[in-house]
């Protein structure tokens, strides 16, 4: 059986809300925009998701609302800043065949690096600019069996290639 994780950074956020918690922050326009061509590309290739697993920040909230998926999301404080390997051992619970996790960088940057088997050709793929959007297919019946550098890329993308 092959599973699929789609692993996405949260779109662009504002900063104008001095008065606002980082955790609390909310997309400025061009997040919403990403997020929403964003959701229209996976769409457009097969990759819509049964299961979400986001941080609980207002700004991936807000980030799965604009992608315009039926799947109902859980939220988690755990996927907040999260690095790699809390987000690796919340990914090792999922259930459902195509997974999305919406994050932040550090972490899922990171994350998405580790995973991959081998790492795409692209210049933004390391740095995992905001809305960033990784595809990996795994090999294995269930996410309690994924490893480590053992995800196939099928596909990355950022906003910007669509906007």
């Amino acid at each position: 059986m092959t599973l699929r994780l789609i692993l996405m950074r949260h779109a662009k956020s504002s900063w104008r809300q001095t008065d606002l918690a980082d955790h609390e922050r909310t997309l400025n326009q061009r997040g919403r925009d990403s997020a929403d061509a964003i959701g229209d590309w996976l769409r457009k290739n097969g990759y819509a998701p049964d299961t979400v697993l986001s941080s609980s920040s207002e700004r991936t909230r807000e980030t799965y609302a604009h992608l315009r998926f039926d799947a109902k999301p859980t939220y988690t404080r755990k996927l907040y800043l999260a690095p790699a390997t809390a987000m690796f051992d919340c990914l090792r619970e999922a259930t459902g065949d195509t997974v999305l996790m919406l994050g932040h960088n550090p972490g899922i940057g990171e994350f998405a690096e580790r995973l991959a088997k081998k790492i795409p050709e692209h210049s933004r793929f390391l740095d995992y600019p905001t809305c960033a959007t990784t595809v990996f297919e795994f090999k294995v019946d269930r996410w309690q069996d994924i490893q480590l550098g053992k995800g196939k890329v099928r596909a990355f993308i950022v906003p910007r290639e669509l906007l």
